[in-house]
């Protein structure tokens, strides 16, 4: 059986990425949205820096830089875009078809072997992700189409890449490294693209402190240790966790509708959730090290 601490503590960080809609939708001013993904990775990653003060050594200059960017610098401007050109449904089942691309490259990256069940499961977390947030008239737009695949595709291969190149490196260094220069790099689109507010309130400092520190410190802090002890494939799948909470959120805090097509949804994400996370790891499935 999976190590029954490290399971929970990892989900807990798409738990906590599951409550940005609600804070972004209450605390944070309104259009700003590469604002708070700098604010968000950027500070939390400065702060692990004044907690572990490491800085990388050898080759993990750049590999922390290529990990940034494909978890936070190029995900984050991409999520983004996703937003603004389709609706917020279209985009999260969109994403939803990451586990099924992680357990593709993983096969190649790090040896995994590819699971027929954890393909269905894949499929089925991509219908209950669907049934949860797709609406009947969702607009898809080209645009917005490709920036949430590309979104998809990048993080996927930040999952990956972090198994392949898990060293003796402390999690939470590269944690901060990968904030810091994930937000360095979000910076100038900000500055080009969307700009500075005029002024920031104190119910937006407050919610820009909770995406800083719990959505970005804590929560980057538990999924990349996570990523480091358990498959890519169940990493993955924990990341419908997202929606489901963001789903959950809006109906109880925000006095949105739950209908009965939603709760089958729910129950098909976490039904594919209990199918990969909860059996006996096969020794195959143990993926090579490769590092240093």
């Amino acid at each position: 059986m999976l190590n029954h601490l490290i399971v929970p503590r990892t989900a807990l960080a798409p738990a906590l990425w599951g409550t940005t809609y609600l804070v972004t939708s209450t605390l944070l001013p309104a259009d700003s949205p590469l604002l708070a993904g700098v604010l968000r990775a950027l500070p939390a990653g400065m702060l692990l820096l004044l907690v572990t003060r490491t800085l990388p050594h050898g080759s993990w200059w750049w590999r922390s830089l290529v990990l940034g960017a494909l978890n936070i610098g190029v995900f984050f401007p991409l999520l983004f875009v996703a937003a603004y050109h389709l609706p917020g449904g279209v985009a999260a089942t969109l994403g939803a078809v990451q586990p099924l691309i992680v357990q593709t490259i993983a096969v190649r990256l790090v040896g995994e072997r590819l699971r027929p069940s954890a393909l269905i499961a894949g499929v089925v977390g991509l219908g209950g992700v669907a049934l949860l947030v797709l609406q009947a008239r969702a607009a898809l737009d080209p645009v917005g189409i490709a920036a949430a695949l590309g979104g998809t595709c990048s993080m996927a291969f930040g999952i990956v890449l972090s198994k392949r190149w898990a060293t003796t490196i402390p999690p939470l260094v590269s944690t901060a490294w990968q904030l810091v220069w994930g937000g360095l790099l979000i910076v100038p689109v900000l500055l080009l693209v969307e700009g500075l507010p005029e002024q920031l309130t104190l119910t937006n400092i407050a919610g820009f402190a909770y995406l800083g520190i719990i959505g970005g410190a804590i929560a980057y802090a538990l999924w990349f240790a996570g990523l480091r002890r358990l498959p890519t494939v169940t990493t993955a799948f924990l990341g419908f966790l997202s929606p489901l909470v963001a789903t959950l959120l809006g109906w109880l805090v925000l006095a949105q509708q739950f209908t009965v097509g939603q709760a089958i949804g729910a129950a098909l994400v976490l039904g594919a959730l209990v199918s990969v996370t909860v059996r006996r790891r096969r020794p195959e499935e143990t993926a090579r090290p490769w590092g240093g």
